[in-house]
């Protein structure tokens, strides 16, 4: 064996695959965001459904009876009529979104800008090459993860649906998956993919280029350095910019995903997406657009807190022999009825194994 082959097994992981550890890693970290986290998206989702006017040409009058609540108030509903614990409501299909979403956009997005785009020459990352790589990285990864968008979307409304008096949808994930499968075929996963794409391009257009600028700026202008206090100020500002051009596609993109289909899956409430966009402004007001701002906001900050401290945890536990543990307090912390993870520990836990370099560090 070769001399620089010798070199190269003994680096650390993280820096022999750097790409699939960041996919790794990135799974991991929004995993446990989106448990923290998602409590704040299930109240945005049902304050994105309250008072949905194209409700009426159905002869549904929930719109009519339901009054309307606010963030705090949907959230203390929820606890006090369904139970704390339905606060997780459809928490699974949201974390099989979020390892398909969150790696493959910051994937893609990385490999866009160092080696699509490239920096300048002085290593500065040029504004508008951040604004098309991060629309370009949310498109594709919203547009694979769509289906469990879907799911997830569907799940997190079963319980008013319950308190209505409806019929459940489903009896669990899978079932959902194959229910939907079933009705609408492979098309029917993807119900509600264009406004869920644009909602994508415009978070990331938001969230990414001010992430990066708002980070650059704080390095380059003052006494901070490139850590978690820096992250964790870009996220904020990035949260807010993010919100402001998201929530109305967001709305859009909810209302289309849990709209009654009948049995070749078609929508029965709205044609498109600009059919839902024009009846929501016409029957509701503009302001109905930014229903669920607030939550969309406090989860977009707190779930990017999470998430970098998380990943820079995991990245420094990367490299040493601590690595496994960490997988496996990982695992540990997810909901005890999420069985499917467990192949993601020994997936993990294997892939870390293959390296010679790890066995020297023991």
């Amino acid at each position: 064996m070769s001399v620089p082959e010798d070199e190269e097994r003994l680096l650390p992981l993280a820096q022999r695959w750097p790409r699939a550890s960041k996919f790794l890693l990135s799974g991991c970290a929004a995993t446990v965001a989106e448990l923290a986290t998602f409590p704040l998206d299930l109240t945005k989702t049902r304050l994105q459904m309250q008072g949905e006017a194209a409700l009426a040409r159905l002869g549904d009058g929930a719109r009519e009876s339901a009054p309307y609540r606010g963030m705090v108030r949907t959230a203390l509903g929820i606890v006090q009529e369904e139970g704390f614990l339905k606060l997780w409501q459809g928490v699974t299909p949201a974390i099989y979104r979020h390892v398909v979403y969150s790696g493959g956009r910051m994937v893609t997005y990385e490999h866009l800008r160092e080696v699509v785009f490239g920096k300048s020459e002085d290593k500065h990352y040029p504004l508008w090459k951040s604004v098309i790589g991060g629309m370009m990285a949310g498109v594709v990864g919203q547009f694979l993860a769509n289906p469990t968008d879907l799911v997830k979307v569907q799940m997190q409304m079963e319980g008013k649906r319950k308190l209505e008096g409806k019929p459940l949808r489903f009896r669990g994930v899978h079932h959902a998956f194959a229910k939907i499968l079933s009705e609408g075929g492979i098309r029917g996963l993807w119900a509600g993919w264009v406004p869920n794409i644009q909602r994508a391009a415009l978070v990331n257009m938001g969230d990414l280029t001010t992430y990066d600028t708002v980070k650059h700026y704080l390095v380059l202008n003052t006494p901070l350095e490139d850590n978690i206090t820096t992250h964790g100020l870009s996220s904020l500002c990035s949260g807010l910019v993010a919100s402001i051009l998201g929530t109305p596609a967001d709305v859009i993109k909810s209302r289309i995903m849990n709209q009654p289909r009948d049995k070749q899956g078609r929508g029965l409430l709205y044609k498109s997406s600009t059919d839902c966009l024009i009846q929501a402004v016409q029957g509701e007001g503009f302001m109905s657009l930014y229903k669920g701002f607030l939550p969309s906001w406090l989860r977009m900050v707190t779930s990017g807190f999470s998430f970098v401290f998380v990943f820079f945890v995991l990245k420094l536990l990367l490299i040493c022999k601590y690595f496994p543990l960490s997988l496996l307090v990982f695992s540990m912390a997810l909901p005890p009825n999420h069985n499917s993870f467990s192949f993601l520990y020994l997936f993990l836990f294997s892939f870390y194994l293959s390296s010679e370099s790890c066995y020297l560090s023991w």
